[in-house]
């Protein structure tokens, strides 16, 4: 497939999906018995072709491996001139496999998973608008295309996480992660609109080009903005607080929300808009800051956690932390930032769906304080559970442990005071992985059974397992493909820039052995303290205060109540009051007025033509009076 053949068929690639959306929620409830079928076909169709597509890619030069395709002319607006256009280069490339890979297993998990579901068919709709809006995200060729997309992944989660609206807990973390991402969102729309006002235009060709002619306050502002926008869409601090309650939505959708698309966008965005982030070193600085903090916090907070996919979505926040901050080292680091994604997209999704496969046996139960010994009933689950598990704390030669400990040694290799902290921080974060991973190993799979008398574990079926199994390979050699002879960065740079060497001041190996040695002793601490002891069937509530913190997400639902919601319910309320007191009778005295004026002159309208004459010769004789007295004076 050549370059020019790509280009026109580059736009079956969001299509597909989006054409098995829009047809099964026209059609509606008959499609129940084939939605499943058709969706999943479609999506593994885009996957099929983005495969063709990428070996056809690799297989041209360097200068031709990009294909573009300007659909129509999309904003024919005065001075905006913007094309619905798609682009696929080496960056877009690895999103696309990873969404229809990664997105077309999840939809063969969901047959199995969703089974039972009365409303299956519109779950699987929405899964394929879901990867139709994010192929749009990461295909298109400038701001306004991404942006398309960009929202419609913000509905398809909303429609997504809210499917069981029955449940007062899955409506309410619908709006707040719908509500939550809108404010990132306008860091995206202002972005943009500095964008025109500067460069005239929002195609990355056009805003890139230019970026070197703006001033470095201009720079840094849309910089800041993109950030915004990108802290809301994965996840990270200050608008970290929707993710874990997401959870509320059925398992594949944990899966896909948190591996393959929605918390990947914001480290897409920052990347994709590399050339500004590197003229602008204090939004730079930002977006380092907000990955080492979120890093953290995730951590902290998965540390706390009993049920089993809030565990996750802690972890998914601390790794998308990583990648954040990766991101923000510039070249340095964009390579690392995409492979820990692309790495964490095969042993995240396959942890969720392990969790959704022990869900699913378990009669829905997530707490797992009632699981333990399971190994010996889920012996598929447990095995590939465990791989992405060691791919996660990062041991080699598991896929985190390249994509991780690349990102640790970029970190370090900052420099001075930068460096050390960074470097600090991350192996931290590695140190707090491990223990929190290894305790959900332990309480679920290890100890003695404590399950409820209702519950009768079983093994998945080979729709759910399958999936399972594919994503545990991919935990296990992803990586190691990835970084082999510097594979991937060699792949990105054309895109990214080529990446400096790394001089963190000690030898790689050091590196390596420091952050082993912090994995082993946060996983020793873990078995130590879960291993060895019977847990309870309840959190205790004799615990530091760190603890309490950490189980209430360290007060990030708190903080903003007080600081947000407060206050703003405050406002409102005071706006009613001096509506209703003030300010409201204003229109409502000028509607009686007008009604008053409207009941006298109305009673002149009698249809007697006596009377209009009269007017008319009142009227005229008052007009010649008046001419009189200013001819005179």
């Amino acid at each position: 497939m050549d370059q020019a053949l790509t280009g026109h068929l580059l736009w079956l690639i969001p299509a597909l999906p989006a054409f098995g959306a829009a047809l099964v929620l026209i059609v509606g409830r008959r499609t129940q018995a084939w939605a499943h079928l058709a969706t999943t076909a479609l999506s593994s169709t885009s996957a099929v072709l983005a495969i063709v597509m990428w070996i056809a890619m690799t297989g041209r030069d360097a200068a031709d491996k990009a294909a573009s395709s300007d659909l129509y002319s999309w904003v024919p607006v005065g001075d905006l001139q913007v094309d619905f256009g798609m682009r696929l280069d080496q960056l877009s490339m690895c999103f696309v496999l990873l969404i229809t890979v990664v997105g077309s297993l999840i939809h063969v998990y969901s047959i199995g998973y969703m089974r039972d579901d009365p409303d299956r068919y519109r779950f699987f709709a929405y899964l394929n608008l879901f990867v139709a809006a994010m192929l749009i995200l990461v295909l298109s060729n400038n701001y306004l295309g991404l942006y398309l997309g960009w929202e419609g992944v913000g509905v398809a989660s909303y429609l997504l996480i809210g499917f069981w609206q029955h449940k007062p807990a899955a409506a309410t973390a619908a709006k707040k992660a719908f509500v939550m991402n809108r404010v990132g969102d306008m860091g995206l729309a202002i972005a943009m609109m500095l964008m025109f006002s500067t460069f005239g235009s929002v195609n990355f060709d056009d805003v890139f080009a230019q970026a070197s002619s703006a001033s470095e306050a201009t720079l840094t502002g849309i910089g800041f903005m993109l950030l915004l926008a990108a802290c809301g869409k994965s996840a990270q601090v200050p608008l970290q607080a929707w993710l874990g309650d997401a959870m509320e939505g059925p398992t594949p959708v944990s899966a896909l929300i948190h591996a393959a698309t929605m918390v990947t966008a914001g480290v897409y965005l920052i990347t994709r808009s590399g050339p500004i982030f590197d003229l602008a070193p204090n939004a730079q600085t930002g977006v380092v800051v907000v990955g080492a903090v979120t890093l953290l916090f995730g951590a902290i907070v998965g540390c706390a956690k009993d049920d089993i996919k809030k565990a996750l979505a802690a972890s998914t926040m601390s790794q998308i932390g990583y990648m954040v901050l990766a991101a923000g080292l510039g070249p340095a680091g964009y390579a690392f930032a995409i492979m820990h994604l692309l790495t964490h997209g095969f042993f995240k999704a396959g942890l969720f769906l392990g969790a959704g496969s022990i869900m699913h046996s378990m009669d829905d139960e997530t707490d797992m304080r009632r699981y333990g010994g399971l190994w010996r009933v889920m012996p598929i689950t447990f095995a590939t559970f465990g791989l992405g598990y060691l791919a996660i704390i990062g041991i080699p030669p598991f896929s985190g442990f390249f994509s991780k400990d690349g990102i640790i040694e970029a970190a370090l290799a900052a420099g001075g005071t930068r460096g050390v902290a960074l470097g600090a921080a991350t192996i931290i974060g590695a140190a707090v992985t491990a223990f929190y991973m290894t305790r959900v190993m332990v309480m679920t799979f290890f100890g003695p059974r404590r399950w409820r008398d209702e519950a009768h574990p079983h093994e998945s079926g080979a729709s759910m397992t399958a999936p399972m199994i594919a994503l545990a390979i991919g935990s296990v050699g992803a990586g190691g493909l990835l970084a082999i002879g510097g594979t991937l960065q060699d792949w990105l740079a054309p895109v990214v820039g080529d990446a400096p060497e790394h001089h963190a001041g000690i030898p790689v190996w050091v590196v390596t052995v420091i952050v082993l040695v912090c994995v082993v002793a946060g996983a020793a601490v873990a078995w130590f303290q879960y291993g060895r002891t019977p847990i309870p069937a309840t959190a205790p509530d004799d615990v530091s205060a760190l603890t309490l913190a950490a189980r209430a997400d360290l007060y990030g639902d708190a903080f903003n109540e007080r600081v947000f919601a407060g206050p703003g319910a405050a406002a409102t309320a005071a706006l009613v009051a001096v509506e209703d007191r003030g300010l409201g009778a204003v229109p409502s005295g000028v509607g009686s007025a007008v009604t008053g004026a409207s009941e006298v002159t109305r009673r002149a309208q009698n249809g007697f033509v006596r009377s209009y004459a009269l007017s008319i010769l009142a009227g005229t004789v008052v007009i010649a009076a008046l001419t009189l007295v200013v001819n005179v004076l």
